[in-house]
């Protein structure tokens, strides 16, 4: 049986400024293979040979010299790379990039748990969706951690993704099986090696501190809206409980009356039951 690759680690990067690509790219791959130096040289190779194709034109039209006058197709001023910037990333490594919805990838939309990798991309955000070692994880660089999906969630999931407007792309090949590690952290910053366990806790953790702002929040725009209140509001609120406590204790008086009139009716026919025994 073959062993585990990267010795049973799952490697994953958090996001740094508005780099999702280069995160995507290396999480398909499984190590820090890729910089953002690396992907903009790239990018700017496709942007020079697009001109160069697009300058062999017979004739020069408008939208020619629109396309021309761009500084960049493929990587924008923010960081944010195409898909073929990604995809010539991943040729490097004999990996090739398939739209989900085209012919070849029938049988991944029927059964999706037969490919390995995807890739998925909404405006100016990528992530993966990676097997690793039998198991998927989603490697989203917005989480603290990847994600485990059991296999019946990854079909769901991807079509969730595609009716809310993702576009996914299949990742074929043959992938890096092993990445040389060194320490816990990946010398680009941003990157680290997790055994599954760790990567449960980190979640499980993020969790749980994400939903304990959430309630403070609640609290503080509860406090907010108190303090907003001005004096005729604050007087209606303190009259509405007002009338609220004067409603309980009455309420609670007429239930004191009524068990005190029914203890004292009890009392009473005791007596009467005594006295007719003593009489007897």
């Amino acid at each position: 049986m073959e062993g585990a690759s990267n010795g049973g680690m799952l490697y994953h990067e958090v996001q740094e400024s508005k780099l999702c690509a280069v995160h995507c790219v290396n999480t398909v791959l499984q190590g820090p293979f890729f910089s953002e130096f690396d992907l903009a040289a790239l990018a700017s190779d496709l942007d020079t040979k697009e001109r160069q194709m697009m300058l062999r034109g017979t004739a020069a039209s408008s939208s020619t010299g629109d396309f021309l006058s761009e500084e960049s197709h493929n990587v924008s001023l923010g960081g944010d790379f195409s898909i073929q910037v990604l995809q010539k990333a991943l040729e490097v490594w004999d990996l090739q990039v398939v739209p989900f919805d085209c012919t070849v990838a029938e049988p991944a939309q029927f059964d999706p748990e037969l490919e390995n990798a995807f890739i998925c991309n909404l405006h100016d955000h990528w992530f993966c969706i990676r097997k690793v070692n039998g198991e998927w994880y989603n490697f989203d660089s917005l989480y603290a951690a990847p994600q485990h999906l059991s296999k019946f969630y990854l079909s769901a999931y991807l079509d969730s993704l595609k009716g809310s407007g993702w576009s996914i792309f299949l990742v074929r090949g043959n992938f890096p099986k092993e990445c040389p590690i060194f320490s816990s952290e990946a010398p680009n910053g941003y990157g680290q090696w997790l055994s599954p366990e760790d990567a449960e806790r980190i979640t499980k953790l993020s969790n749980l501190t994400q939903a304990r702002p959430q309630r403070n929040d609640m609290a503080r725009r509860h406090s907010e809206q108190l303090l907003s209140l001005d004096e005729t509001d604050m007087q209606t609120l303190s009259d509405m409980e007002d009338e609220d406590l004067k409603a309980a204790i009455a309420a609670s008086l007429i239930d004191s009356s009524s068990a005190i009139a029914s203890a004292e009716a009890s009392n009473h026919e005791t007596e009467n039951k005594d006295g007719q025994e003593k009489t007897a």
